[in-house]
């Protein structure tokens, strides 16, 4: 018990100091929003100073250390180490270990304290105003890094604020029904995955985005964190503005914010074509390397979504000083052949004599749909590449060329006849090592002197159809894999 007691008025008193600093924070953005839910005979009335915001936050706080106990259990049991015995009081086996890490604690606490205050703020039938200011403040004071509680818990709330509802709501629960023991047959639900806008709630969780985005690099960082989990919300999405915050946000002149907005184009354009478009073109303009990596990153999702628009990127980012980037790009060249199958192969041959081997490397990839689209391979890309002797490039080449081998003798041949004035001596012995003598046919009938080899029989594995008429008994199944075991030891 002292251990508790120890651990308890320590994470007390840090709490306290936290809560004001916290408070004191979410209310420099003077007046808080409305809340969405009102009491008819009870109109909200807003705070006349801010500091009456923090005296009631702590006054509460201070009054009601039943919340503050229930709180500190859940949070010790969710963050202590499951080492210990399951009787064992983690407060005396870990009491050193959690009073290093008092303020993670009292942020946690702090957070689960702001989530029972918006319950209760969001409460339809009940609501109480004077917690929605305090949640409302707290949550602005507390959100303040892109990581953790912040993004996590934060972004649960914010949406909690959008939909008017009570922290914990789920709109992909399952229809309640008879089969489940806890049915309650009187009880209201709303369909599964109906997600309706509140109206007010909308307008306090763009006033609290709105905050993130005038704070500092850390606020702005968190902002993007909120709203790509906010982009899988498309009722959501007009409401709130999204567009918006992400077009201001792509000039932002932090290269790391910019950097976050790639990461929520896919998504964009989906919602919105034309703001995702023009988000793309303003962080293409962005010179800053950290964001061309990015956009390298996720062109081939661009290519997907917008097509032709995704062209000229791809044409800028093949002749960008950054070999990363061009590497990078010269594997996405193979969505061309989505759109055009003569210019992707185009592309596929001025690529094959790149002077960056990252670039001739990753274009190999797509060499087994150009052989299937262009068996005879006119553009003699296969050829310029192995004459590159890469040795990246060439085994590459070679897998290709061996299951060619296996599946298609006539287009194997062609393809080596065409290579062998720069030299086959690299493929016989993996050819041998897969089917022994196999190479002596290959140079035989490169020499003239025998016919074409023909395709290897391809051994299909015998897959049951249940029409077997009569099985062997368990003892003779076991008796003649035993046998078998033993022929191959011996061999």
């Amino acid at each position: 018990m002292k251990s508790r007691q120890r651990v308890s008025e320590e994470i007390l008193e840090s709490l306290r100091r936290t809560l004001a600093e916290s408070l004191e924070k979410g209310c420099l953005s003077w007046p808080l929003p409305q809340p969405p839910h009102q009491h008819a005979d009870l109109p909200a009335k807003h705070p006349q100073d801010a500091r009456d915001v923090t005296e009631l936050g702590l006054s509460l706080v201070n009054a009601d250390r039943g919340m503050f106990d229930r709180h500190l259990k859940l949070v010790v049991d969710l963050i202590v180490p499951h080492r210990m015995n399951l009787m064992d009081d983690p407060f005396e086996v870990h009491e050193r270990w959690l009073l290093k890490r008092v303020d993670d604690l009292s942020e946690r606490m702090l957070f689960a304290i702001s989530t029972e205050w918006l319950a209760q703020a969001l409460d339809p039938s009940y609501p109480d105003t004077d917690r929605w200011w305090l949640a409302i403040a707290l949550i602005n004071g507390l959100c303040i890094v892109p990581y953790g509680q912040s993004v996590h818990q934060g972004y649960h709330l914010v949406e909690s604020i959008a939909l008017g509802q009570r922290p914990g709501t789920w709109h992909t629960q399952p229809e309640d029904g008879p089969h489940n023991w806890a049915w309650n047959p009187h009880t209201v639900t709303s369909p599964i995955g109906s997600i309706e806008a509140h109206e007010t709630g909308m307008k306090a969780a763009v006033w609290l985005m709105q905050r993130l985005e005038d704070g500092d690099e850390n606020r702005r960082l968190l902002l993007i964190e909120w709203i790509r989990l906010l982009l899988e919300r498309p009722e959501l999405f007009s409401d709130l503005e999204l567009s918006q915050f992400l077009k201001r946000r792509c000039n932002d002149p932090s290269e790391d914010v910019a950097s976050r907005v790639v990461g929520c184009l896919a998504k964009l354009i989906e919602n919105e074509k034309q703001a995702g478009l023009e988000c793309v073109k303003l962080l293409h303009k962005r010179k800053e390397l950290l964001v061309r990596r990015n956009m390298a990153d996720v062109l081939t999702r661009l290519f997907r979504r917008i097509e032709w628009d995704a062209v000229p990127l791809l044409e800028d980012m093949l002749n960008d000083e950054d070999e990363s980037i061009r590497a990078v790009a010269a594997s996405t060249a193979g969505d061309l052949r989505f759109l055009d199958a003569e210019m992707w192969a185009d592309k596929l041959q001025s690529l094959s004599q790149h002077d960056c081997a990252a670039v001739r490397r990753n274009i190999v990839n797509s060499i087994r749909f150009y052989v299937e689209m262009y068996p005879e391979d006119e553009r003699k890309i296969i050829e310029k590449l192995w004459a590159g002797q890469d040795e990246v490039v060439m085994t590459r080449l070679r897998e290709m060329l061996l299951r060619f081998e296996e599946t298609n003798t006539e287009l194997f041949s062609h393809h080596i006849k065409t290579l062998e004035p720069l030299g086959l001596e690299s493929l016989w012995p993996p050819l041998d090592a897969r089917r022994p003598e196999r190479s002596k046919l290959w140079l035989d009938w490169l020499d003239g002197k025998t016919e074409l080899p023909e395709t290897p029989v391809q051994v299909q594995p015998h897959v049951s159809d249940f029409s077997e008429s009569e099985l062997p008994s368990l003892q003779d199944a076991q008796a003649q894999l035993k046998a078998w075991i033993g022929e191959n030891e011996e061999e």
